[in-house]
C-alpha cells in the first residue's frame, strides 16, 4: 500500500517541538519520498547553511513592555493570526490522501495563508473549496496559454495573490532523487496541469528523476523580466516573486509591478553554493526601503526563527517542511498542531523579547555571532 493509500498515524504525545515530528515523519514515510522531502541540492550543504546562519543569529531584547504579545499581523492587506504562510510543497499527496486540500484546511483553521504549489496533487478548485486566504504559485511553463489559463481559473476561485518561483530556470541537481529514480505513483498527478503536460512524471529517466525530465519539458529557462510584465498586464492580482537574493534585483521587482518579494533559496534544493536566505534578507530590506512587503523562506523551524526573521525586516515568512512533517504524522490535523505551535513559540519570544507585537519586532537589535 502507498503512502498516498494509507491512513495517517494521530501524534499520541503532546508535541514539545517540530523535531520531534520530523523523526516520526522520516520513520513513516518510503524512504525515495522522505529523500524527495527532505532533500537538497547537491551535498546539501546550502540547507545546513540556511539553519546555521539562521542559528548565530542573536536578539537584544527589551523590558518592561507591558503584557503578553499579540502574534496577529497584515500580509498583504489580509489580517492573519501570524505574519506567516504556509509555503508551496509539490505533490502533498504522496505524503498523505488528502494532500493539499487536508493543508489548506489547516492554514484556514489556523488563520494563515496556504500558498497552493503549481505541481499540485489535489486541483486548485478542490483546495479552494475550504475556503482561507489562498495564494497560487507559478512556475514560468513554456506553454503560456496553460499559464494564462490556471491565473484565470485561481481569479475565479478566490485566490488572493500570485508567487512566481523566479529561482527554477531549470531543476536544481538533487542527488537523492537521482540515486532513488524517483517518480510519481499513478495515484499521484499534477492536478493544476493536464496530463499532456504532467506524463514525464510518472517515468524514471537516464538520470534517474522524473521531476527533472518533467521540468525540462515544461518550464521555460528563457523567461526574463518581459515576463514579469507581460503577467502583471494579464492579471490584477497581486504579484509576488520568490527566490530574490541580490538586491540588485529588488528595483527590477519595484519597476515592473512586482507587489511583493520573498527572500528564499529554495529552501536550499536549488543552487549548490548559494548564500544563506537570512543573510541575504537584511540588503533586500534596504534596498525594497518599504517599496514593497518582503517577506522571508528557507529554513525556519519555529517561533524564534520567525522573530529573528522579523527582526531583520521581513514583514512576514513562509513556512516549509515542518508543515509536511505534521501532515505525514497526523493529516491535516498534524497540520494544524504544527502551525499552533509555531503561534505559541511565536508569541512567547515576542514576549520575551519585550516586543507587543510582531511590528516591533523590527526595532530588535540583532547581530550575527
Amino acid at each position: 500500500m502507498s503512502v498516498a493509500d494509507s491512513p495517517s498515524a494521530v501524534t499520541s504525545t503532546p508535541l514539545v517541538c517540530v523535531a520531534d515530528l520530523e523523526r516520526a515523519a522520516a520513520d513513516r514515510l518510503p524512504p525515495h519520498i522522505w529523500d524527495f522531502l527532505a532533500g537538497g541540492a547537491g551535498d546539501e550543504s546550502v540547507q545546513a547553511l540556511n539553519r546555521s546562519a539562521l542559528d548565530r543569529l542573536r536578539l537584544t531584547p527589551r523590558v518592561l513592555s507591558g503584557g503578553t504579545a499579540t502574534t496577529a499581523g497584515r500580509l498583504l492587506g489580509h489580517e492573519t493570526a501570524m505574519p506567516v504562510a504556509v509555503a508551496p510543497m509539490a505533490f502533498q499527496r504522496l505524503i498523505h490522501p488528502d494532500g493539499e486540500v487536508a493543508t489548506a484546511r489547516a492554514a484556514a483553521g489556523a488563520g494563515v495563508p496556504f500558498v497552493l504549489p503549481m505541481l499540485s496533487s489535489r486541483t486548485l478548485e478542490a483546495v479552494a473549496a475550504v475556503g482561507g486566504d489562498l495564494w497560487l504559485q507559478l512556475y514560468w511553463l513554456r506553454d503560456r496559454g496553460l499559464l494564462l489559463d490556471v491565473v484565470r481559473r485561481a481569479e475565479l476561485v478566490g485566490c488572493s495573490a500570485l508567487v512566481v518561483t523566479v529561482d527554477a530556470p531549470v531543476m536544481g541537481r538533487r542527488r537523492r532523487d537521482i540515486r532513488s529514480a524517483f517518480a510519481l505513483p499513478p495515484t499521484v498527478t499534477a492536478a493544476l496541469l493536464d496530463g499532456a503536460h504532467g506524463r514525464e512524471l510518472h517515468r524514471a529517466t537516464a538520470n534517474g528523476s522524473a521531476l527533472v525530465a518533467h521540468t525540462a519539458a515544461n518550464f521555460d529557462p528563457s523567461a526574463d523580466w518581459s515576463d514579469v510584465a507581460w503577467l502583471r498586464d494579464s492579471t490584477a492580482l497581486p504579484i509576488l516573486l520568490k527566490g530574490l537574493l541580490d538586491p540588485r534585483d529588488v528595483a527590477l521587482a519595484v519597476r515592473y509591478g512586482v507587489d511583493g518579494i520573498i527572500v528564499s533559496n529554495h529552501g536550499g534544493r536549488q543552487l549548490a553554493g548559494a548564500i544563506a536566505s537570512i543573510t541575504a534578507l537584511p540588503p533586500i530590506v534596504a534596498e525594497a526601503d518599504g517599496r514593497c512587503p518582503v517577506l522571508f523562506d528557507s529554513g525556519v523551524r519555529d517561533g524564534a526563527d520567525v522573530l529573528c526573521a522579523l527582526a531583520c525586516g521581513a514583514d512576514g515568512v513562509l513556512y516549509g517542511r515542518p508543515v509536511l512533517w505534521g501532515l505525514a504524522t497526523g493529516g491535516g490535523t498534524g497540520v494544524r498542531t504544527v502551525l499552533d505551535l509555531l503561534r505559541d513559540e511565536l508569541r512567547e519570544a515576542l514576549t520575551l523579547a519585550g516586543c507587543p507585537s510582531p511590528a516591533a519586532a523590527r526595532g530588535l537589535a540583532w547581530a550575527s555571532v
